[in-house]
């Protein structure tokens, strides 16, 4: 996806050209957005299985009150240190480990992307705003270019990374 901004000027202003075609795309891309909410929420509950089974293999119980009130990136940092603690005390490597943790960190910061979007703020080119930063030289508007196919790539994204909870389970029972 392509990215970009600018520096914001006296008041917060977006370049809205033509209303009707921003109307239109986001009469296509509502139900990609929609299904990237649907699929986000199914990967985060398989991160919450994944972390109350590290936890205890015989009741979620545990696991629960440690997840109570975690936001995702919590979560994603705590599995992380469980897989690594894993790995340094039986001396292996999880191949697959790195790549999970990677594609959690990545489907997250793009489904906060598109969730908070502004998107009756897309501009002619796609672009929508999506955060304002600041940065050394000053706030800067910040945008990325959605279209139906990046939207469809960050539902694979996600639906590949739910997949990879297995390959990870697999790895870790094959040692």
């Amino acid at each position: 996806m392509k990215s970009k901004s600018k520096p914001v000027q006296q008041y917060i202003y977006h370049e809205i050209d033509d209303n009707d075609k921003i109307e239109k795309f986001l009469e296509k891309t509502a139900p990609l957005i929609g299904q990237i909410v649907h699929r986000f929420n199914t990967l985060e509950e398989c991160l919450n299985l994944e972390i109350c089974q590290w936890l205890n293999d015989r009741s979620d119980s545990y696991g629960l009150i440690v997840l109570h009130k975690l936001n995702y990136s919590s979560k994603v940092d705590l599995l992380k240190r469980f897989c690594i603690t894993y790995e340094n005390d039986c001396k292996l490597k999880l191949p697959t480990l790195n790549k999970l943790i990677d594609s959690l960190n990545e489907a997250g910061r793009l489904r906060n992307a598109v969730v908070h979007a502004e998107w009756e703020n897309t501009d002619f080119e796609g672009y929508t705003h999506v955060n304002i930063k600041f940065k050394h030289d000053g706030f800067r508007q910040e945008y990325i270019q959605f279209t139906e196919d990046s939207l469809k790539s960050i539902i694979k994204l996600i639906n590949d990374t739910i997949k990879l909870f297995d390959l990870v389970d697999d790895e870790k029972n094959n040692r």
